[in-house]
């Protein structure tokens, strides 16, 4: 289900949003600094700072994770069932590794929250579907890094 092209995607990706729902069905969705694509079903979210999404999982497991190149401006959109994996359960240290790599001791982690892939949709910018013609990854970068201000990094190497 998560592709190579979705792996790398979410590799590329600074955040990704975790959308859940709490009891009255109210929308939660929050930035996640630390996440990756497990396996080709799963992705690992750390959670951090995280109280009301867990409080969110317990009652309802259904999620949507998005992450988007915001350079490219391509992303993918998965939606699955979650589950918190407190520090104390017996795999939290399977699940947590490749958090653990990313947060290293900056961040401490209280859970992981485990999201297993049940359907995936490209997320694209409305040039790519408007303008298709002449929209192209490298005119969506070009663009961002004018939006942002910032230029490419120098190759010195």
């Amino acid at each position: 289900m998560l592709s190579p092209e979705v792996r790398n995607s979410a590799a590329r990706s600074v955040l990704c949003w975790l959308a859940t729902v709490d009891e009255n069905g109210q929308p939660n969705v929050s930035p996640k600094e630390i996440f990756a694509a497990f396996d080709a079903e799963h992705l690992v979210i750390a959670n951090i700072a995280s109280p009301t999404s867990v409080r969110n999982l317990a009652v309802n497991p259904l999620v949507c994770v998005s992450f988007v190149d915001v350079f490219v401006q391509k992303g993918f959109k998965v939606t699955g069932e979650a589950r918190n994996v407190p520090r104390q359960d017996a795999d939290f240290a399977y699940w947590a590794a490749p958090l653990e790599a990313k947060a290293g001791p900056r961040f401490s982690m209280h859970s992981v929250i485990l999201v297993l892939a049940k359907a995936i949709e490209p997320i694209l910018a409305p040039s790519y579907r408007l303008y298709a013609a002449e929209t192209t990854e490298q005119s969506q970068v070009a663009s961002a890094m004018r939006a942002y201000g910032v230029q490419p990094a120098r190759d010195d190497g």
